[in-house]
């Protein structure tokens, strides 16, 4: 079933739709599940916020015609109850139970407000998504676990030192757009992260399967694959997944290493 999502891997960045990429990785979980009601429920809310945006020009305007039509009117929230639970990053429960983490709730919000040809853009920080709405010159910042509420600097300093540490320095990439592709590759890794901690290693093996067919330039992706195809006993697979690695990697001392767990695979 992994093929159905082999042309992901080869669009531009700029050619992927959010929110459809998401729900077709969904699927690959809900084999023989029709995905039109899923395509029907998105044009229906893009519908509908279009009446309610009619109006929106500025950014705030915008964030604002988000939030009141997905967290007001149909209740999309973060899922504060068992935010672990693996069905917050799939799509598909998202849209049935409204509920979900923030990087799905940003997919959503970013995905909608594109097809009204609005800016915007998921945002890097660590731990928990962000949108930012509008122009560069005057945008805004929202949380769509949080009902689509605006961040000011105050509560966006917090949430960054939460998850970087009190004293740690706040660089531009904590706050930069993420690319499409990198969207996608971390909500998966919210699966592959909760696999791995229940032991599950074919599970984890098979949503990094997934990152690296729609990221096949993530190093990282393919590292991670490597070593757990590794400890499951999948030598040859790893090989080749470093092997992959090795033909996207330009860094000297990163290929150094690749080339030192490759020989050392050849040794085994």
């Amino acid at each position: 079933m992994i093929a159905s999502i082999a042309y992901l891997g080869l669009l531009d960045d700029e050619e992927i739709e959010l929110d459809i990429a998401a729900l077709e990785l969904s699927a690959l979980d809900h084999p023989g599940i029709d995905l039109g009601p899923y395509h029907d429920q998105l044009d229906l809310l893009e519908a509908e916020l279009r009446d309610e945006g009619a109006d929106a020009e500025t950014s705030e305007e915008q964030a604002g015609a988000l939030a009141r039509l997905l967290a007001g009117r149909y209740g999309f929230a973060g899922d504060h109850a068992s935010y672990d639970a693996p069905l917050n990053a799939d799509m598909i429960r998202v849209l049935d139970r409204r509920r979900g983490l923030p990087v799905s709730l940003s997919i959503l919000y970013v995905a909608l407000a594109r097809r009204l040809g609005w800016i915007a853009e998921a945002l890097n920080t660590p731990s928990h998504v962000l949108v930012r709405i509008g122009p560069l010159d005057s945008p805004i910042l929202i949380d769509p676990f949080h009902d689509g509420l605006p961040v000011g600097d105050e509560t966006l300093d917090k949430l960054l030192r939460r998850s970087l540490g009190p004293d740690a320095r706040i660089e531009p990439e904590h706050v930069a757009p993420l690319p499409n592709r990198l969207v996608l590759v971390r909500l998966l890794l919210n699966q592959a992260t909760r696999a791995e901690q229940a032991g599950d290693a074919a599970r984890a093996i098979a949503i990094y399967e997934r990152i690296v067919e729609v990221a096949p330039s993530h190093a990282q992706g393919w590292w991670d694959l490597a070593r757990l195809q590794l400890s499951d006993g999948r030598g040859e697979e790893a090989r080749g997944s470093l092997s992959a690695m090795l033909e996207i990697t330009r860094d000297a001392d990163a290929r150094a290493t690749i080339l030192e767990a490759l020989e050392a695979l050849s040794g085994r």
